[in-house]
């Protein structure tokens, strides 16, 4: 695959305080050498590995994710998280519907030399029957003007409808039926996009709940662009230029 047109991303948007995957490579890492979480080979559209990115990072590791887990990267932009479960030890399938970011994960996969199966679909229709011990998203969850999601723009990567919620709603509604008995569901989100929603249909769905990690970092240019719109729709209450990013844990008993 040629690399003409390709990103070596770096989180820019929002500051990292540390390497943010564990066993990454060095962010000086050039294309072709193993990626880390510090610098990815990306297309362009596809989204960069941030700290939304780090926080499940972290809490996949907390959960124990390892040796014989078998593990779904669902919106895996640039495989970061799959990657991450891939050295931890597990089995892992990594779904996304952007053509660009299957080619991303694709490259940096086979960069890394690890076992990770990336494949192209809508969610859980792409592995239709499928289960799994977990199931990890770092899905778009934005608040967006206009009722539809973007198809050709940058904004597919974290553009979700007016409330944010459009990608959300259908993986706590998936689910249930996705994991295994004892599975793990691992989500992250904004603040903007109602994490109290998130726990109440997942609870509704038959899951233990519980938000188990929380962070407040800067706006970062896309909120920044549209705080105006935000604000008038009442999503962003008492906040200035600071949201909170939410770790949500769903357990099958």
């Amino acid at each position: 695959m040629s690399t003409r047109g390709v990103r070596l991303s770096e989180g820019e948007d929002e500051p990292l305080t540390r390497e943010a995957l564990p066993g990454a490579a060095p962010t000086s890492a050039p294309v072709g050498h193993t990626p880390g979480q510090g610098r990815f080979v990306r297309f362009p559209g596809v989204y960069r590995p941030q700290t939304d990115t780090l926080l499940l990072a972290l809490a996949m590791r907390r959960e124990g994710i390892g040796a014989g887990t078998d593990l779904l990267d669902l919106c895996t932009g640039t495989g970061a998280l799959a990657l991450h479960a891939a050295r931890l030890g597990a089995r892992v399938t990594a779904v996304d519907i952007s053509r660009r970011a299957v080619a991303s994960a694709r490259l940096n996969t086979a960069f890394a030399r690890l076992p990770v199966t990336v494949c192209r679909g809508d969610l859980l229709r792409a592995l239709p029957g499928r289960t799994f011990d977990a199931v990890v998203s770092n899905p778009p969850y934005v608040p967006a003007p206009g009722l539809s999601l973007p198809r050709h723009r940058a904004g597919r990567s974290w553009d979700a409808g007016p409330d944010g919620r459009m990608i959300l709603d259908r993986i706590c509604d998936d689910a249930f039926t996705a994991l295994r008995p004892g599975g793990l569901l691992l989500l992250v989100q904004s603040g903007l996009s109602r994490p109290e929603e998130t726990v109440a249909r997942l609870s509704a769905a038959g899951l233990d709940v519980s938000v188990t990690g929380r962070v407040t970092i800067p706006f970062g240019p896309v909120t920044r662009g549209r705080a105006g719109w935000l604000r008038a729709r009442g999503l962003l209450g008492d906040r200035l230029d600071r949201e909170e990013l939410v770790v949500i844990r769903a357990r099958k008993e």
